[in-house]
């Protein structure tokens, strides 16, 4: 297993991200994967490696980039209840300043700067990520329907809910796996979701994963659901192995 810190060229300076890949000195699909507010930390950094592990060149970008390199913001080891209270407090202000402007044109750097690695192979890349990366992940994919064959989000909001909901979906290409925490999705807002979804002709999975609350993938978090993560794994490889050309 191979790991560095790269830096992104955006029309707004340089992303510092992390990126794990295989140590083989063949070419590997390309999978981006968005962290959740909390960015960039040693369990991001262990799901990338373990994704790695199976194959992929994974690049997993700071998306506050403009506000400092990760860690953007002081995280204590484990972000229980009472310390994610103080954290969001300041998480927000960047977040509420990560427009959907600045999202779609860090995606197209994100998205260039991944495709044109020496170790990442010719084919279509995936996108996945974690709480507001799953919506991150979700435009992305929509933004550039030629070349992200898979998109995959967890426990987060995914845009296909809300106001643009159809111009999302109008481009959307990709085939998509949507894992919601039972907290963040009743199973009336499930249904009105997946039926945008059949209308826009995605092919999908979307589903609510039993007994979770937001953040189940998170290890260092009071949410985490280790049953849960393994079922995200579950779901997330396949849907690579069958859009991706990992050979």
């Amino acid at each position: 297993m191979l790991t560095k810190m790269v830096h992104i060229p955006t029309s707004d300076g340089q992303a510092d991200a992390f990126a794990a890949l295989p140590d083989r000195g063949r070419r590997h699909p390309g999978v981006l994967m968005y962290a959740d507010g909390f960015g960039i930390r040693p369990v991001l950094r262990e799901m990338a490696c373990e994704l790695a592990g199976h194959g992929y060149y994974v690049l997993v970008p700071n998306f506050f980039y403009r506000h400092g390199p990760a860690p953007v913001i002081e995280l204590p080891e484990h972000i229980g209840e009472e310390a994610r209270h103080a954290v969001f407090a300041q998480l927000m202000p960047l977040i509420e300043a990560h427009t959907p402007e600045r999202v779609l044109s860090d995606a197209d750097a994100y998205i260039r700067f991944l495709t044109t690695q020496p170790e990442v192979g010719a084919g279509p890349v995936a996108v996945t990520g974690y709480c507001i990366g799953g919506l991150l992940a979700m435009r992305t994919a929509a933004a550039h329907p030629g070349q992200v064959a898979a998109v995959a989000g967890f426990h987060g909001p995914v845009g296909a809910d809300g106001p643009d909901r159809r111009r999302l979906l109008s481009t959307l290409t990709a085939e998509v796996h949507l894992g919601h925490a039972e907290t963040d999705m009743t199973p009336e807002a499930l249904g009105q979701l997946n039926q945008a979804l059949d209308a826009a002709g995605v092919g999908y999975s979307s589903e609510i994963y039993p007994g979770t609350v937001h953040g189940f993938t998170m290890s260092d978090t009071d949410a985490f659901n280790p049953t849960a993560l393994q079922r995200h794994w579950d779901r997330l490889l396949p849907l690579l192995d069958r859009t991706l050309a990992n050979g």
